[in-house]
C-alpha cells in the first residue's frame, strides 16, 4: 500500500486513517536498513523517537534532508570530516518550516563535501550509488537526496542548488527536482557554498509534491537578508489551471548532446506542441560561457565561506579539508587577491550581468524555456577524476540559469539506450515558479513522465 506513494498520496492515506504514522515511518526505516548499505544515500538515519513531530499538514510524512541543512540536535556534516561530529544548536529556516508543518525527519543525506561537485564522489564518507545502476553516480551535490527519493527510501526530500545540484542529480536519478528563484527560499541555516547562488528546493516523485513542498518552505525570512519579500504564490491551485504558453527552445543548449538524450528531448517538445503550446526557437548565450564565469565567482565565494571553519569554535582542524575543497579555496583566494581582482572577479561579475540581461530579454518573448538538464546521462563512478572541472562540465546546462537566479524544474522524459533516465528542464522568469509548475504539471498529466518514476521506484522492491 505504501510503496511508490507520493507525499500527497501518503497525506491522503494518513488523513483517512487507512495507514498510521507508525506504519509509514516503520516502512521507510526497514527500507533504509535494507538498501542504504548498498546505496549510501543516508549518512545519519533518525530514530522516530527523536522526532517531536508537530500537528500540521505534513503530519506523519517523513522526508530526507540534505546534510548541509542545520538540524538542531542532529549531526550535520556537509559530508566533510571537518564537521564529522558537529551537532547544530539551531535549526535552518527550511527545516523549521517543515517542522511546523509536522514532517518527520528520516535522516540526513550524503552529498559532495561542502557541495563541491556533481557526482557525490567528493564526500568524505564515500560515494552514493545510483539506484538505476549502482556502478554509476546519482549526480550531485544533492546525490544522496536524489538516490533516496528515486529508490523510495523517502517519499520526497530537500536538496540545495548552487549551479545544478538539484536539477542534475534529479535528471540522473529520474525524479522531479525544483530550483526556486534565488531568494524565494531562505538560506538561513544552510552551510553556505556560494552565497549569491545557493537555493534550497524540493526533490520529489511528482510535480504536485514539488509545488506542495515549495509552498511550505518559500517566503521571506528575517534571518536571511537575501530572501525576497515578494508574495508566495498559491502553487497547488495555480498549477491546475489550464494555460497555454509560448515556449522557447535555445539551439545552443542542444549542441553536442548524446543522440539518445536529444531524441527524448525532441519527443517531449512534440508533446508540448500537441498540447497546444506555441514552441519557437530563441537565441541565448551559449551555456559554455558560464563554465569559466561560474568557476571564478563560485571559487571566490567558496574561499570566503570556508574561512569560518577554523576548527577553534566548532568542528575539526582545517587539515581535514579534502583535496577538492583545497583546490577551490586556492583558486578563489587567487581571484580575489590584489592585482587579480579586477582581471578576474570583477570581469566575471560583468559577464554574469550579461547572462542575466540575456534571460530578461528572452522572457520578453517567451513564457518559459525548455532545454536539456544535462549533456549526458549518469556516468560511471570514477569518471569525475578524468575531468579537472567535472562539476562545471556536467552542470553546463544549469549554470546559466543559476547565475541569473531564475527558477527551473527537472522532469524525467524517458530512458536512453542504457536504460538510464533523461532529464528535461523548464526555466521560468523571476519568481514565476507558478508558470513552470503549471507547464510541468500539464506535461506530467499528459505523459506520466514517460513512466520513468514508476519504473525507478520498482527497481528496488
Amino acid at each position: 500500500m505504501i510503496l511508490g506513494k507520493t507525499i500527497l498520496e501518503l497525506k491522503e492515506l494518513l488523513n483517512t486513517k487507512k495507514i498510521s504514522r507508525e506504519e509509514v515511518f516503520s516502512f521507510f526505516e526497514k527500507r533504509i536498513k535494507k538498501y542504504n548499505p548498498a546505496l549510501n544515500a543516508y549518512l545519519t538515519v533518525q530514530d522516530r523517537m527523536g522526532n517531536a513531530a508537530q500537528e500540521g499538514p505534513l503530519s506523519g510524512v517523513p522526508l530526507a534532508i540534505k546534510d548541509n541543512f542545520c538540524t538542531k540536535g542532529v549531526r550535520t556534516t556537509a559530508s566533510s570530516n571537518v564537521l564529522n561530529d558537529f551537532i547544530p544548536p539551531y535549526e535552518s529556516t527550511v527545516t523549521s518550516k517543515l517542522k511546523r508543518a509536522g514532517y518527520e525527519l528520516l535522516g540526513k543525506t550524503n552529498m559532495d563535501a561542502w557541495a563541491h561537485g556533481s557526482s557525490t564522489e567528493t564526500s568524505d564518507f564515500g560515494p552514493t550509488k545510483n539506484p538505476w545502476d549502482t556502478a554509476r553516480s546519482p549526480g550531485g551535490s544533492s546525490g544522496g537526496t536524489a538516490a533516496a527519493v528515486s529508490a523510495y527510501l523517502a517519499p520526497g526530500g530537500i536538496g540545495s542548488e548552487t549551479a545544478g545540484s538539484i536539477r542534475q542529480p534529479a535528471a540522473w536519478s529520474g525524479i522531479v527536482g525544483l530550483k526556486p528563484t534565488y531568494g524565494r527560499v531562505s538560506r538561513y541555516g544552510v552551510i553556505a557554498m556560494g552565497s549569491s547562488f545557493d537555493c534550497p528546493g524540493p526533490m520529489t516523485l511528482s510535480v504536485s509534491d514539488a509545488a506542495y513542498l515549495l509552498g511550505i518552505i518559500a517566503g521571506n525570512d528575517r534571518f536571511d537578508g537575501t530572501s525576497s519579500p515578494s508574495p508566495v504564490g498559491e502553487y497547488m491551485k495555480d498549477m491546475k489551471e489550464k494555460r497555454t504558453f509560448t515556449i522557447g527552445i535555445p539551439a545552443d543548449y542542444f549542441e553536442g548532446l548524446e543522440p539518445g538524450t536529444e531524441k527524448r528531448l525532441r519527443e517531449a517538445i512534440a508533446v508540448f506542441k500537441k498540447s497546444g503550446h506555441k514552441v519557437k526557437s530563441i537565441s541565448l548565450l551559449s551555456p559554455k560561457y558560464s563554465i569559466s564565469d561560474y568557476t571564478i565567482l563560485q571559487r571566490a565565494e567558496v574561499s570566503s565561506n570556508l574561512a569560518r571553519f577554523d576548527g577553534i569554535r566548532y568542528g575539526n582542524p582545517r587539515t581535514q579539508f579534502g583535496s577538492e575543497a583545497k583546490r577551490r579555496i586556492m583558486l578563489g583566494t587567487y581571484t580575489l587577491s590584489y592585482g587579480y581582482y579586477d582581471a578576474f572577479y570583477k570581469k566575471a561579475q560583468k559577464v554574469r550581468t550579461l547572462i542575466i540581461n540575456d534571460f530578461k530579454r528572452a522572457f520578453k518573448e517567451v513564457d518559459a524555456i525548455v532545454a536539456p538538464t544535462t549533456p549526458v546521462t549518469a556516468l560511471k563512478l570514477g569518471e569525475f577524476e578524468k575531468y579537472p572541472f567535472f562539476g562545471e562540465m556536467m552542470d553546463v546546462m544549469n549554470e546559466p540559469g543559476a547565475m541569473a537566479g531564475i527558477p527551473a524544474i527537472n522532469l524525467p522524459v524517458g530512458l536512453d539506450s542504457n536504460n538510464l533516465p533523461v532529464g528535461m528542464q523548464i526555466m521560468g522568469n523571476y519568481f514565476d515558479e507558478g508558470s513552470i509548475l503549471n507547464l510541468a504539471y500539464q506535461f506530467e498529466q499528459e505523459t506520466e513522465l514517460m513512466g520513468v518514476i514508476k519504473r525507478g521506484v520498482s527497481n528496488l522492491k
